[in-house]
């Protein structure tokens, strides 16, 4: 068992240090994509686009994965937490109790869900994998 642990952890090329750096840019891009969500929305959405534009051709295959998940969902997520929301306002009204209820537990819920969504990926980039984020993460 640890043999099989021992032989997945070494890298084929020999050169550890490039894929270290491309963990740690795959663990910066989820971080972002957490605190886009939670922390500072916005600054670290335009952070995450700076990382993804100043590593385009230099990020390796994991970190190239996150960057551009990270970047497309914080995207998505963007179009249905504000646009969404904003529908619901402007068909329901905005001085009617039931839009605001619905607005919240939608927003509730679709930002929970897109939170969630975020741990497994950094999960998935500490242990050096891959990660698409399911329904709203772009394919490659």
């Amino acid at each position: 068992m640890n043999d099989a642990i021992q032989q997945e952890n070494e890298n084929v090329d020999g050169d550890g240090d490039d894929d270290d750096f491309d963990q740690v840019l795959a663990i910066t891009a989820e971080g972002l994509y957490l605190s886009n969500l939670l922390l500072l929305p916005g600054i670290s959405f335009l952070i995450l686009a700076w990382l993804r534009w100043h590593y385009r051709k230099d990020a390796g295959s994991l970190a190239h994965g996150h960057i551009n998940q990270t970047f497309f969902v914080s995207l998505w997520g963007g179009v249905l937490l504000i646009i969404l929301s904003a529908i619901f306002i402007a068909f329901g009204g905005s001085h009617s109790q039931w839009t605001w209820v619905v607005v919240i537990l939608y927003f509730t819920c679709i930002h929970s869900t897109l939170v969630l969504l975020g741990v497994f990926g950094l999960a998935r980039a500490i242990a050096g994998r891959e990660y698409i984020y399911p329904l709203i993460g772009p394919r490659h």
